[in-house]
């Protein structure tokens, strides 16, 4: 390993794996299976422990976490990917849009039947759709999707939403929604 054992921080990585052993021994001599990871990718595993416990028997449910943020309130770091979305027209800037948030339809319209909306919509939809069961296929079941924009309340939240009603019944797939700074 490239790192140092968390049990023999300031020793060789042998002296901690050999106190690891002491520490469980009770564990293992409990135990109705022991598995050898010395020639294991975390992958095979992954996969070894899912046969192993048939708790996994049937597909596992993909968690996808919609999240609008505020560039200025900082990234979300549960975040897996990010889209940044102050390109699109801004409705700060609009005296009557300005105190509506993104889940207004009037907000939401603004943003997205904007050419660049459009057209962003467009590109955005089908890369989801490609990348979301790639995420399913490879067994995750957490995909958190950040959209940002400069506050939080107005772009960021109209493309959430959208994002959100997409996959919102999507067999498989369970989704959520979370504006963390639409309020601020």
């Amino acid at each position: 390993t490239r790192r140092p054992h968390p049990l023999a921080p300031k020793g060789s990585v042998q002296e901690g794996i050999a106190l690891e052993r002491k520490r469980l021994a009770q564990i293992r001599d409990k135990s109705d299976r022991v598995i050898d990871t010395t020639a294991l990718t975390v992958h095979q595993l992954k996969a070894l422990v899912e046969q192993e416990s048939n708790q996994f028997a049937s597909p596992r449910e993909l968690t996808l976490s919609v999240l609008s943020f505020g560039f200025a309130y900082g990234l979300p770091s549960e975040a897996t990917l990010v889209l940044d979305v102050r390109f699109l027209p801004n409705p700060h800037f609009v005296p009557g849009l300005r105190p509506l948030d993104g889940e207004d339809p009037q907000v939401a319209a603004f943003v997205l039947e904007s050419p660049e909306g459009i057209e962003f919509m467009g590109r955005l939809e089908p890369f989801l759709k490609y990348l979301v069961p790639q995420y399913q296929r490879e067994g995750k079941s957490y995909l958190a999707l950040a959209v940002g924009c400069t506050g939080g309340r107005h772009r960021s939240v109209a493309v959430a939403r959208k994002v959100y009603d997409m996959f919102r019944i999507v067999p498989g797939l369970s989704v959520k929604l979370v504006h963390r700074d639409r309020t601020r």
